[in-house]
């Protein structure tokens, strides 16, 4: 490197608005529109969710039917509300998403992803919270693909001697 400049040089480069809290990094704002909403793209396996939330009493549409009746089992459900619960803000947002590819389970994943993405966006304060459970870090397994020359992505044909 062939920089003549100093540290003191760069810390006059840096904007006093720019200022690091006592964690380290900068005050995060919150991001909504016009409409006073936070949107984010959740993903899991194939399925891509896009989600907005804003406040209301707890309303979950997904793909323009209930949460209730989209998700049939149980399980799928609670899944898309515990972003709400760790952050203690259940039945405070309504939340409208459409979810497309993959199965009902890498769905209800993908909507748990975005909800996440997307209170972190209304209320960057909740970002730590949602960090610390796991629900921001984007789950990026998916099927391995089919190989030339195999039955599946992995498995052999059956081998006969004769």
């Amino acid at each position: 490197m062939s920089g003549t400049g100093t540290l003191a040089d760069l810390k006059s480069v840096v904007s006093p608005d720019a200022a690091p809290r006592a964690g380290g990094e900068a005050k995060r704002e919150p991001k909504r529109d016009s409409q006073g909403r936070a949107y984010a793209t959740g993903r899991r396996k194939d399925a891509v969710a896009r989600v907005w939330i804003r406040p209301g009493k707890g309303d979950i549409v997904i793909n323009g039917r209930k949460a209730a009746q989209y998700f049939a089992r149980p399980v799928l459900r609670m899944l898309i509300t515990q972003p709400f619960l760790v952050a203690d803000r259940y039945n405070q947002f309504d939340v409208m998403a459409t979810v497309t590819g993959g199965g009902l389970s890498g769905q209800a994943g993908a909507v748990r992803h975005g909800i996440s993405r997307a209170l972190t966006y209304y209320e960057p304060d909740l970002r730590a919270i949602l960090k610390v459970a796991g629900f921001l870090t984007r789950d990026s397994r998916t099927v391995e693909r089919k190989k030339y020359g195999k039955a599946k992505a992995r498995r052999s044909f059956q081998f006969s001697k004769r």
